[in-house]
């Protein structure tokens, strides 16, 4: 799928790319709602259409992406109902080996999410995906998501990375549209980014379901 000789740094998402984002599906669309039902004696009906109401309007946006934001918006402790439900937070299939095999190539990986800092704990302390990367850039630090260029312009900025040999892996496609943009040649698309769901049928960039096929069969000469 990709020639290794010709990339030297790997972005990767954190959810939905190398963590299953059943969490935070499983999150936004059911115990959330749950719990804002019941905090504000409402229909769980109710509930819902006012959360997918106020999220779609952020959608794409920073502020989609701050628990504390949303825990001031809505009047609940987001980051306490996130650990209530932690348990659902899994590294995907074949994640660690790639991460391995990428670090045999040394390669230059980096996670570049749209998570916040109360995420980031979490899901890092669940996980410990975090050691086996070399730097952590969240779009909370740089005021942009990565749905906007200017994300990747500030990254640029505190890291160095040559547009033609660096590779971004994103089940985000409006993510992978800013980055090739940008200039970012080598793009990869997940499929299925939540276990539970059925794998999206994508045309327009190469795509995975798992990391697997990016390392089985390549010869490291």
């Amino acid at each position: 799928m990709f020639d290794w000789h010709q990339i030297d740094t790997v972005f990767l998402d954190l959810d939905g790319t190398l963590l299953d984002l059943h969490f935070d599906n499983y999150f936004w669309k059911q115990h959330l709602p749950r719990c804002y039902a019941d905090h504000h004696g409402m229909e769980l009906s109710e509930a819902n259409e006012f959360l997918t109401h106020e999220l779609e309007a952020h959608r794409g946006k920073l502020s989609w992406y701050l628990t504390d934001l949303w825990s001031e918006r809505l009047g609940l402790d987001i980051v306490t109902l996130k650990h209530e439900v932690s348990h659902k937070i899994q590294v995907r299939r074949s994640v660690v080996p790639f991460l391995h095999f990428l670090t045999r190539l040394k390669k230059q990986r980096v996670i570049t999410t749209n998570a916040d800092h109360n995420s980031l704990e979490l899901k890092f302390g669940r996980t410990g995906i975090d050691a086996h990367v070399d730097a952590v850039f969240s779009s909370e630090e740089f005021g942009k998501p990565k749905e906007e260029t200017a994300y990747w312009e500030e990254l640029n900025k505190v890291i160095d990375f040559d547009n033609e040999r660096t590779l971004l892996v994103d089940d985000n496609l409006a993510v992978l549209d800013s980055a090739r943009d940008y200039g970012i040649k080598h793009l990869l698309a997940v499929n299925k980014p939540d276990s539970q769901q059925a794998k999206r049928e994508i045309n327009h960039y190469k795509n995975t379901e798992h990391f697997d096929i990016l390392y089985k069969d390549w010869a490291e000469t």
